[in-house]
């Protein structure tokens, strides 16, 4: 091992300490030099030094060893439990059915502890199963759920058509396996939920809910929330959208938000960690030449301003039509892009840095450049905050939570018959 310069500078060529000062070093400093690297040798201070001294106190966490080094050696003292639908008489019968309009709790749980993964996997003939079901969680008591999301849209799958994807927080595997890993801490108490408000039963559901518990929390957590919101269709911001770009579209003006697609209004507490989107275009052309635009602690114009849809979820140029699925972002299902029908799915997770908020925020994008375009928009936000939070927004029916093309008109909008 390499002897600090400042340290091999304090012996003479017969390895003795040199009783000539050393430029710019006290004798004490010095003494604390020949320490530092007698210890990286391995060798006795006091021998070293000539002299006899105190113990070295244990070196400060991290001088010579990052945390990371002990990380997955450092012992716990936590309870790992699971809450799953394993057969309770010891059979194979791993699932319990979900009648259409009834509930199965997945979760109930008092005490202190944190949720650290769900799992679910669904046999289901209803089409609509991933629209249909609705999961949601309740933290240390709240009357209203901090999480309410139908459970496909919950997943990324804002669809309700089932893919393969991988991220950091959410993760769907072969075949039609849901996997989240986000952190859901409570203080007294945890239920979670998954309601059938379709009209079909569903055969199976099979779960896992991964936790741990505790004797208590630290008092800086804010709680886990998921919200589900969509526009079906979006609202043109004019009245004759065109395919072709020109100066009606080019002179659009959008300083201050109006009319943008809302992904999360909250107050409170907090910080945005990500969002999941799902795109249904009712129009040829680029659907995502929108900026997105954040408001916090009552701004009345953005705090964050993006360049467009692609560049939110860190693409660019379209995504070039492609397919992509990263840790923190991706667009991982693209169907027939920048067409009537063309289908999208989108994630960015914020979590190098969560988005902030004293007091409120209020999370939002373009639907086309200054809102120009009409295509359906489903989204689920993802966020930490203190209680108690805002009201949610009625969850729409389960009929309407169904994606389908809408004739909006237009040059560039083929009158599609509504279903």
């Amino acid at each position: 091992m390499r002897i600090p310069d400042s340290t091999k500078e304090i012996f003479n060529s017969d390895n003795r300490l040199s009783d000539e000062p050393v430029a710019g070093i006290g004798r004490r400093k010095m003494l604390g030099l020949l320490a530092a690297g007698a210890g990286v040798l391995g060798l006795n201070s006091a021998a070293a030094a000539g002299e006899p001294v105190a113990a070295m106190p244990p070196a400060p966490e991290n001088e010579f060893a990052p945390a990371q080094l002990f990380a997955q050696a450092r012992l716990r003292s936590y309870k790992t439990r699971r809450s799953s639908s394993w057969d309770r008489s010891g059979g194979n019968a791993d699932a319990v059915p979900v009648e259409a309009g009834a509930s199965s709790t997945i979760l109930e749980v008092a005490g202190a502890g944190v949720v650290t993964h769900l799992w679910f996997t669904i046999n289901s003939q209803d089409h609509h199963h991933l629209k249909n079901l609705v999961l949601r969680a309740w933290w240390d008591g709240e009357s209203s759920p901090s999480v309410e999301v139908p459970i496909g849209d919950f997943f990324g799958l804002g669809l309700g058509e089932y893919y393969v994807y991988q991220s950091e927080l959410l993760a769907v595997a072969p075949v039609k396996a849901l996997n989240a890993y986000f952190q859901m801490p409570f203080a007294n108490g945890a239920r979670l939920t998954v309601t059938n408000e379709g009209k079909v039963r569903t055969d199976s559901l099979y779960f896992a809910v991964d936790y741990v518990t505790l004797p208590a929390l630290p008092g800086d957590l804010g709680r886990f929330h998921a919200q589900y919101r969509q526009a079906a269709p979006c609202k043109s911001a004019v009245n004759n959208w065109t395919v072709n770009w020109d100066k009606s579209v080019d002179n659009l003006k959008n300083l201050d938000g109006k009319d943008n697609y809302v992904f999360l209004e909250a107050t409170g507490r907090g910080h945005f960690v990500g969002v999941t989107q799902a795109v249904l275009q009712n129009q040829d052309g680029w659907f995502g030449e929108g900026d997105d635009m954040i408001f916090i602690d009552g701004s009345p114009l953005p705090v964050i301003n993006g360049t467009g849809s692609e560049d939110y979820y860190n693409g660019a140029w379209d995504f070039g039509g492609q397919a992509f699925g990263y840790a923190h972002n991706g667009a991982p299902y693209m169907v027939d892009p920048e067409r009537i029908g063309g289908r999208c799915c989108l994630y960015r997770w914020h979590t190098e840095s969560p988005i902030t908020f004293e007091k409120s925020i209020r999370v939002t994008i373009e639907h086309g450049h200054a809102n120009h375009r009409s295509d359906d928009f489903y989204s689920t936000a993802y966020w930490y905050q203190t209680e108690p939070h805002a009201a949610f927004p009625s969850l729409p029916a389960p009929e309407a939570r169904v994606p389908r093309v809408y004739a909006v008109g237009g040059a560039g909008a083929a009158p599609v018959p509504e279903k």
